[in-house]
């Protein structure tokens, strides 16, 4: 059996190729939307992928199963197993075969059979996988967004990100169910997990690629829990505040991701296009360090860093059905094709294209200063607080608000802040906090795109502010 792992950094996000080199047929399960990888990974093994399938509706990202099964001419198999409302609503177009509690398939000599595995999704199945050429019993499980390393899928993602009221304790129930069940499988079961340390599909995640299902059984917090009603406070509690695009993601993977093709590279543009870009107030994008933004920036654009956490705060700020421009730092776009594939990873594939940073001089030259976003010390922001000549914007999350937040402060978090921005007061300045700073940066360049005045970033946080 060939087995390969593929991980995502930017999502924290495994998926997996498996081939049987005898007859050369390969499955892929989990597949992210940039599907080229999995096509040459296969090549290079000569192996052809000839069956492609996921475990769930995904949340975090668009799925590539449609998109890859399309390119290799693979059969497509899909969960069925979920009822009417989590149903695949382009399967029967695209003549994907359903897959239910049981299902088994045959990849030459491996043997795939399906278990449904529902409480972070109610379609969830994982995957039995046996090499039949050397075993008569599974060797491993693929577990999707189930069982973690040191965690479990959480449940509440339905009601929070999809706003279905009332499936957060249905779906915590559904899971301890699934967990009891599972845990009847021997101990020798590798468990191959969907995702890594840095998912919010969780809220403990381990960094450990694999485990066992014997090593779960006795450390992962999920099994030691057997009172069902014991199992749902501790699942629901502490869950992190999903990310706002995910909600957008569960409607695109179920109705049918785009099929995109070979994707085309970014195309260059210049100070013309971005001009015009600004005029008709579609999105343009600079992907600098937040540092580096406030210093000077073209009025009227967003700032989204390109770090670690840039899908995050795009698929929040981003708007889903308009065409969008990205400014970056390097004259020669280098890294800005991999932003590119990044942002389609989660369905903002209208990128009209991206300019370099030539175009501030040019800025300059045409239209006058750049625009600087002014930061705050401590010591100010206290003396104006106690004189209420501000206000104190909060762009937490509503969890780290109730942990701790400065006197009389407003509480918008980042992704909310565009559709609350007449909740803001006018007529007087906006000094903006997070936690350390990062969020701060983002909602002042937000803020002053649409025409806020006066705002300026407290930098030190409220991680500073709380430890004098």
């Amino acid at each position: 059996m060939f087995f390969r792992r593929r991980y995502d950094e930017q999502l924290a996000q495994a998926s997996y190729l498996l081939g049987c080199p005898a007859t050369g047929e390969a499955l892929v399960v989990d597949p992210n939307r940039d599907v080229e990888p999995y096509l040459r990974m296969a090549e290079a093994e000569g192996l052809r992928v000839t069956h492609v399938t996921e475990t769930h509706i995904h949340a975090d990202f668009v799925s590539g199963a449609r998109e890859l099964a399309h390119r290799a001419g693979a059969r497509l198999l899909l969960s069925d197993a979920g009822g009417d409302e989590w149903r695949y609503r382009y399967a029967d177009v695209d003549g994907a075969e359903p897959l239910r509690d049981g299902s088994t398939f045959g990849v030459g000599a491996l043997q795939i059979r399906a278990l449904h595995t529902p409480g972070h999704t109610p379609e969830h199945l994982s995957f039995l996988v046996t090499d039949t050429a050397a075993a008569t019993e599974p060797m491993g499980a693929l577990t999707g967004d189930f069982v973690f390393v040191g965690d479990v899928g959480r449940p509440d993602l339905l009601e929070r990100a999809a706003h279905m009221a009332g499936t957060m304790e249905t779906g915590a129930r559904q899971l301890f169910r699934s967990l009891q069940r599972f845990a009847t499988l021997p101990d020798f079961l590798q468990l191959w997990p969907g995702h890594g340390a840095g998912s919010a599909c969780g809220k403990a995640l381990g960094g450990v690629p694999q485990s066992t299902l014997g090593y779960e059984r006795r450390f992962n917090w999920a099994f030691g829990i057997q009172d069902e009603d014991e199992f749902v406070r501790a699942v629901l509690a502490g869950q992190p505040d999903p990310p706002r695009y995910f909600g957008q993601m569960k409607q695109i993977n179920r109705d049918g991701p785009r099929i995109l093709g070979k994707s085309a590279l970014a195309a260059r543009l210049g100070f013309r296009e971005l001009e015009a870009a600004l005029e008709a107030r579609r999105p343009v994008v600079d992907t600098r360090p937040a540092l580096e933004f406030a210093l000077g920036a073209v009025p009227g654009t967003l700032n989204i860093p390109a770090n670690r956490s840039f899908t995050t705060w795009a698929g929040s700020l981003l708007p889903y059905d308009r065409d969008f421009l990205l400014i970056v730092r390097d004259d020669a776009g280098t890294g800005v094709q991999e932003l590119a594939r990044q942002l389609a990873g989660i369905g903002l594939d209208r990128l009209a294209g991206y300019v370099g940073p030539e175009v501030f001089d040019a800025w300059v030259a045409a239209r006058g200063p750049l625009d600087a976003i002014p930061t705050v010390e401590r010591r100010e922001l206290a003396e104006a607080a106690a004189a209420n000549s501000i206000t104190a914007l909060d762009v937490r999350s509503p969890a780290e608000w109730s942990a701790g937040h400065l006197p009389d402060a407003l509480n918008i978090p980042l992704g909310d802040l565009e559709r609350r921005l007449d909740e803001i007061p006018r007529g007087r300045p906006i000094v903006v906090y997070c936690q350390s700073g990062g969020r701060a940066g983002m909602a002042a360049a937000l803020l002053r795109a649409h025409g806020v005045p006066e705002v300026s970033v407290y930098g030190g946080g409220f991680g500073e502010w709380n430890a004098k």
